[in-house]
């Protein structure tokens, strides 16, 4: 790939005009001189946001305004389709953003051919503490949930993937589902934590009992698909680090990543280096533990297997599979003396 591809801009549009006039005018001001055409698609939204898209000063901007609200992944499909880019942007319009990431974004993919879709980081990921993290070819976390508000994708592989799936409606768990079909193909998905982008969340649809509905219908679709997403491995461990992990171990985690599940490891000492945004680390305390065990609210949430590395402590151990005995959760060990694969306690 070429250091500097040619790319486009797909913003999708659904109400909200201030943000999305804020989000057009800071994509123009920071990253203009990056990209080739705009494209708004304007999901059948009111008066004055059609107006506003309208009015709009920028030459390079396209406004298309659909007679329907299709949602958000049928609204980017459709505009994608219009760009002949090697990449393609996608933005949320409730984004905004204040800096040009575009030539890190373009590293990462130039590093990696099998790099399909890198995202911006920012306040959707204030949440993790970035430095953890093993950094891959072009600076990239490795990532296995794909989060559609501000994407960078190669253009040719999004369309053959056949794009947002249009059985998830106006939106919600349809970029998930895509990173599951690129996850298939052999792609990779990443994160770049040294770009940065502003997501405000629920500017167009908002957060009330539609939004709802719609996560809990979609949800139950994605899940269905993907059984295997449900999966939540409690991992632990003494103070072992990641370089000693058995490879037959590290191959079983990297098998749980890949059909979207997540890995909550707990060790007397937060690790240092963890293998992607889908492995969490958490210091060992009693409280801790049996805050992961009781997360059953959600089935999704729930932690239906636990993993035990030597050394684990004996009490730790005991109220462990205590508990998985009463709910039924399966227990394995792994020995690092032998790498062999586990066996059930």
């Amino acid at each position: 790939m070429r250091a500097t591809p040619s790319i486009d801009v797909v913003i999708p549009v659904y109400n909200a005009p201030a943000l999305t006039r804020r989000c057009i005018d800071s994509v123009i001001t920071f990253l203009g001189e990056s990209i080739g055409n705009l494209y708004v698609q304007d999901d059948a939204s009111g008066a004055e946001t059609r107006e506003m898209l309208d009015q709009l000063p920028y030459k390079r901007v396209h406004v298309f305004h659909a007679q329907t609200n299709r949602g958000f992944g049928a609204s980017v499909n459709e505009a994608i389709e219009r760009s002949d880019a090697f990449c393609v942007l996608v933005l949320n319009s409730d984004t905004t953003v204040n800096q040009n990431f575009l030539p890190l974004l373009c590293a990462a993919l130039a590093a990696d051919p099998q790099l399909a879709v890198v995202i911006p980081g920012g306040n959707d990921y204030a949440r993790h503490d970035m430095d953890q993290y093993l950094r891959r070819p072009g600076g990239y976390i490795a990532t296995y949930r794909l989060q559609g508000h501000a994407f960078l994708v190669r253009r040719e592989v999004f369309q053959e993937a056949g794009g947002f799936d249009p059985a998830y409606g106006r939106g919600y768990y349809e970029d998930i589902d895509l990173g599951r079909r690129l996850d298939q193909r052999g792609f990779r998905l990443g994160v770049h934590p040294d770009a940065c982008i502003q997501h405000k969340g629920g500017g167009s649809f908002g957060r009330g009992r539609s939004f709802r509905q719609l996560v809990r219908g979609n949800r139950n679709l994605y899940f269905s698909r993907y059984p295997d997403a449900r999966r939540n491995i409690l991992l632990l461990s003494d103070n072992f680090p990641l370089a000693h992990f058995p490879a037959p171990l590290i191959d079983a985690l990297e098998e749980v990543f890949r059909k979207g599940g997540y890995v909550h490891w707990l060790s007397p000492e937060p690790a240092r280096q963890l293998l992607c945004l889908q492995m969490r680390c958490y210091a060992m305390s009693i409280g801790t533990i049996m805050m992961l065990l009781v997360r059953s609210w959600r089935e999704d949430k729930r932690i239906t297997e636990v993993w035990m590395l030597p050394d684990v402590s004996r009490l730790v151990r005991a109220v462990i599979v205590s508990w998985a005995r009463i709910q039924s959760v399966k227990v394995l060990s792994w020995e690092s003396k032998t790498g062999n694969s586990p066996e059930s306690v």
